[in-house]
């Protein structure tokens, strides 16, 4: 039987992991899914993932959260493998949106801050992307969506890192949905851009550099979490089920300009 529009944005009965999912915009993605009717896991070093999962199921939402160092594959493997116990051993969305961010000038950047940007922003997606993708293709499928970043497309400045990471997170979306799309997992990107987290503090605190940004920004305004919410809920669901490989900026048309 055919479903009517609505349904097919409908999430009741899938289940979720959200890495990173304590910060600015993992937040909110947690919360638009889990709405949409998705029991989800939070994995995050973040303590404030266990107030928030209180929280959400104070509201009657299905919340559980896991505390993991996601630059430590150890953590990596065996939060996981908590998530997935949680989830009665099923995984259908996956969302990686744990993030860092580190500014220096490109010829004095840290080697140990150079590394720690790569296995948080990388390293740990593709980890969590590879055992998700075990999961759902055993299952015969499942979502995968990765935060990417402007930076995917742009080179930034003084973030030589986060540039790097978050290109390879756009790269590594491509490759995944190119060996996995005809076996049911679709693989997405989103693309936030300069939103209002704790990852743009400086920059936000910056009254030139915001006055730059504004200029390119036809909205003229920061991004929030709540942006990315309708867009979390539609690549989660059998709406989104004939779009993979791509990489979706919420940015405000910064890129169209």
């Amino acid at each position: 039987m055919k479903k009517n529009i609505l349904e097919t944005f409908s999430l009741k009965g899938k289940k979720a992991i959200v890495v990173g999912g304590a910060g600015d915009l993992g937040i909110a993605m947690v919360e638009a899914i889990s709405e949409a009717g998705a029991q989800t896991v939070i994995i995050d070093y973040d303590t404030r993932a266990f107030e928030f999962s209180n929280k959400f199921k104070k509201n009657g939402l299905d919340v559980e959260a896991i505390q993991a160092d996601v630059s430590i594959k150890s953590q990596i493997d065996d939060s996981y493998a908590k998530a997935l116990e949680i989830l009665g051993g099923r995984v259908d969305i996956l969302i990686n949106s744990a993030g860092i961010q580190r500014r220096y000038s490109s010829e004095n950047f840290p080697d140990e801050e150079w590394s720690k940007v790569i296995a948080i922003n990388l390293d740990a997606t593709f980890h969590y992307c590879k055992l998700a993708g075990n999961t759902m293709l055993k299952q015969g499928g499942g979502k995968i969506i990765n935060i990417a970043s402007l930076m995917s497309f742009l080179g930034g400045i003084t973030i030589p890192a986060y540039a790097a990471s978050k290109g390879g997170v756009g790269q590594l979306t491509k490759a995944l949905s190119n060996d996995w799309a005809s076996r049911g997992i679709c693989v997405n990107g989103i693309a936030p851009g300069y939103m209002d987290t704790q990852l743009n503090t400086a920059l936000i605190n910056d009254k030139k550099r915001t006055e730059e940004v504004f200029m390119r920004v036809p909205m003229k305004r920061w991004g929030t979490g709540d942006d990315l919410k309708g867009l979390a809920v539609f690549l989660s669901s059998s709406a989104s089920d004939y779009i993979t490989g791509t990489i979706i900026p919420v940015d405000g048309g910064y890129l169209g300009r």
